[in-house]
């Protein structure tokens, strides 16, 4: 988003001294050698400068205390003298530089940076706006920086789990002539839950009963950890072979459980069959052309999703070594010619769980999909963003869920995980959670292939299938997402029932102390959406 003039601070600037730069320079100073002005444009809005730029951190800065059990949202509307630049928020503090979040700015309008940090200790913290590109001015306006603790933060999770995945449900029980039925006795069964929550598998599930029972038992969506990548299926030049990846597929259908695809091309160099290399650049076209030709295919309209091009905001093999910038655009363009039926994805790392790396930003993540939008790519398209965490800083996450969220393309957590370590589990119930609140993510797939000498960084079980403490952070969500527990109460004076539930498939029983044992009123129901509950009442009628 570029506007003409930015809007006002989140928060009235929460704890940022003089945030709308109304007063002067007031609370802020000059970082490095920058010459550090304020401004007013022709309609009256005053902003601060900063030219004579000779170093990346030259600009202005401003101080505060940052406490360690806080939440910090933050935001900044920024502008530049001259074409394009990536900047960064930044925080110095005593441990260390913090990125709260990036912008791609431009010459001419204003750009909004929206991020969050959080601190491992309290203490002293730096604000300041880094940019490699030394030749621009920086402009900043409305800057906004709001602590929240963690029980307001929470609050705000569960507000939004209300709105966005849950419904209220009313019944109003009768009896055979049309009158309410107080006191009647209400079950409430979930059949089907409606969000889609899975976790990756492997060959090994092909071989392992105790494997196959506890995946079964709680995941209806899955991915292959890499039993469909082109360096598993062609190992050799012209050797295909799609057995583990056929089983596997057979497997899931066989238990009615839906797969993503899982990657056509990778982008990364160092995943690349050992083959391709020695190709010329005509000899690798055509490999390609034979790739997604085989595997798509092969396995056309039987997955949800299609990784068409893994990872191409970190890397570019294939843009590089088939000397068209275009190379990306045009695989999702024959991805979807082929199987339009399942939604191509973008897929990568590091946009919403480390603000250190600058390759996948949700800014420069949005760029890449108007990039692609202007090389002719009109199809549909899906975000994939990985989440393979170390920490979980839940401001940023959600800031960047929001920015990625403007491009109203479904999104999904693809490959969630989280480090080993002390709060791993914490973490990874943490992130789950803000995920599953947040309106934009359609879907979430843990990255926990089981493996018997490890997994690839995070197991849910050890190798008798009994959880880990990530297994039981898995379970309580899943849990609570199925109600798996149900729902019981009675109805009031006037015969009605209210509850809030889960979107999914639903099947109620209502019966009555006076109604014979045989007589109850069994429904079946959906919860698809909040319109749909709040305008429907359920009419039961009980012989009582």
């Amino acid at each position: 988003m570029c506007l003409a003039k930015p809007e006002d601070a989140h928060y009235g600037g929460g704890i940022v001294v003089n945030p709308e730069l109304n007063q002067g320079l007031k609370g802020w100073t000059t970082l490095g050698n920058a010459k550090v002005e304020n401004h007013e444009s022709d309609d009256g809005n005053r902003y601060i400068v900063a030219s004579n730029r000779n170093g990346t951190l030259d600009g202005f800065t401003q101080k505060f205390n940052l406490e360690k059990d806080k939440l910090y949202t933050f935001s900044a509307w920024l502008r530049v003298s001259q074409g394009k630049a990536h900047i960064a928020a930044m925080f110095k503090t005593q441990a260390g530089y913090k990125i709260a979040g990036w912008a791609m700015s431009q010459h001419g309008c204003w750009s909004m940076l929206k991020g969050g940090i959080v601190v491992n200790s309290s203490g002293p913290a730096h604000l300041y706006f880094e940019t490699k590109d030394t030749s621009v001015d920086i402009m900043a306006d409305s800057i906004s920086l709001q602590p929240f603790t963690h029980e307001e933060w929470k609050s705000h999770q569960d507000q939004n789990i209300e709105k966005i995945r849950k419904s209220k449900v009313k019944f109003q029980a009768i009896d055979q002539h049309g009158q309410p039925l107080a006191n009647a006795i209400i079950s409430i069964k979930q059949k089907k839950p409606r969000f889609p929550f899975g976790c990756a598998i492997n060959e090994n599930i092909l071989s392992n009963i105790a494997y196959q029972n506890w995946f079964v038992s709680k995941f209806k969506y899955t991915v292959f950890e890499n039993e469909m990548k082109w360096i598993s299926t062609e190992f050799s030049r012209g050797q295909e072979n799609y057995n583990l990846a056929d089983a596997m597929l057979k497997f899931a259908k066989t238990h009615n459980i839906q797969t993503r695809g899982h990657n056509i091309f990778w982008d990364d160099p160092q995943y690349q069959p050992n083959w391709l290399g020695g190709l010329s650049t005509n000899d690798l076209w055509n490999a390609t052309d034979r790739r997604i030709n085989s595997i798509m295919k092969r396995y056309q309209g039987q997955l949800i999703h299609w990784d068409v091009v893994n990872e191409n905001l970190h890397f570019s093999y294939f843009e590089s070594r088939l000397g068209n910038v275009k190379a990306s655009t045009f695989f999702y363009e024959k991805a979807n010619k082929i199987d339009w039926k399942t939604t191509p994805f973008l897929n990568d790392y590091n946009t919403i769980e480390e603000s250190r790396d600058g390759a996948a930003t949700p800014a420069k993540y949005l760029q890449k999909i108007k990039q692609m939008r202007r090389d002719g790519y009109n199809g549909p398209l899906g975000i994939g963003l990985q989440g393979h965490f170390q920490y979980a800083n839940l401001p940023y996450i959600r800031a960047s869920l929001d920015q990625i969220a403007s491009a109203k393309l479904p999104i999904w957590i693809t490959e969630l995980d989280v480090k080993p370590g002390p709060n791993q589990a914490a973490y990874l119930d943490q992130v789950i959670r803000e995920v599953h609140a947040h309106a934009g993510v359609n879907g979430i797939m843990i990255w926990s292939a089981w493996r018997p000498q490890g997994c690839y960084t995070m197991c849910l079980t050890d190798n008798n299938f009994k959880n880990l403490a990530t297994g039981n952070v898995v379970d309580k969500f899943l849990s609570e997402l199925r109600v798996v527990a149900g729902v019981n109460g009675t109805t009031d004076s006037n015969g009605y029932f209210e509850t809030s539930l889960f979107h999914g498939e639903y099947e109620a029983k209502i019966s009555h102390p006076s109604a014979l044992p045989e007589s109850y009123n069994l429904t079946r129901f959906n919860v698809a959406s909040i319109d749909e509950a709040r305008e429907r009442t359920m009419h039961v009628k009980i012989n009582a």
